[in-house]
């Protein structure tokens, strides 16, 4: 028997989709940001997109991972995305806060592998919060509403080096080998803006049961059963 699911108003979507805004934050001032940190450190710009081959391999390797294991998970209080959404959002946010005090470069090549696996720790259930949480007449809203927070978080984010120059004075430019206070306090914002606004969506949103706890512990064991 299929589980009935529930429509959702407007602002119950919201708070679902409320933490891909912080998750945002992290990709775009990784993506905007770390290239620059690389050279301050030493890095020639031949050696720049090997040290990028970070990224895309640890979302090979997390994304399936956890979303096999948030599929496998339930607990009464935290459902089963919400402990990955926590998770990640720690991890990420030590990270974020982290990179640019790297004091050097294989440091800062080893931080954007931390912070890359941590923000794909939060963001790979996000994508399955949809289909778990919306009815079918929904998921094109719960997916809309997901970019909009994408679209908003990547703006807000690229423009916060910016924003701490003209605003707030800070220096854009450092003494060879130091990052700019301009990007330090643009990582730091990210680090609570992705904090506050994962846990936002963790406090604020229930996830369904299971449809039977049984079949979930089954599922569970068989592997287990054929490894043994």
């Amino acid at each position: 028997m299929t589980q009935h699911k529930p429509q959702l108003s407007f602002w119950q979507i919201w708070n679902m989709s409320f933490g891909f805004l912080g998750i945002q934050f992290g990709f775009e001032l990784q993506n905007s940001n770390v290239s620059r940190i690389f050279e301050t450190l030493g890095a020639n710009k031949d050696e720049i997109p090997i040290l990028w081959i970070a990224a895309p391999l640890t979302g090979l390797l997390v994304q399936p991972i956890v979303g096999y294991i948030s599929d496998r998970t339930w607990h009464p209080y935290w459902g089963r995305r919400r402990p990955f959404f926590f998770i990640g959002a720690i991890l990420a946010t030590v990270a974020l806060v982290f990179m640019p005090n790297s004091p050097t470069l294989w440091v800062a090549g080893g931080m954007l592998w931390i912070m890359d696996a941590s923000i794909n720790i939060s963001m790979e259930p996000f994508r399955a919060f949809v289909g778990d949480k919306l009815p079918p007449a929904q998921r094109t809203s719960g997916f809309a509403m997901q970019s909009f927070f994408i679209g908003t978080g990547s703006v807000i984010a690229a423009l916060l080096p910016w924003v701490f120059k003209n605003w707030f004075g800070l220096s854009n430019t450092a003494e060879s080998g130091v990052i700019p206070d301009s990007v330090k306090w643009s990582f730091y914002t990210g680090a609570f803006a992705f904090l506050a606004a994962v846990m936002y969506t963790v406090f604020t949103t229930k996830e369904f049961p299971p449809e039977s706890i049984e079949k979930l512990k089954k599922k569970i064991e068989k592997p287990l059963l054929q490894m043994a």
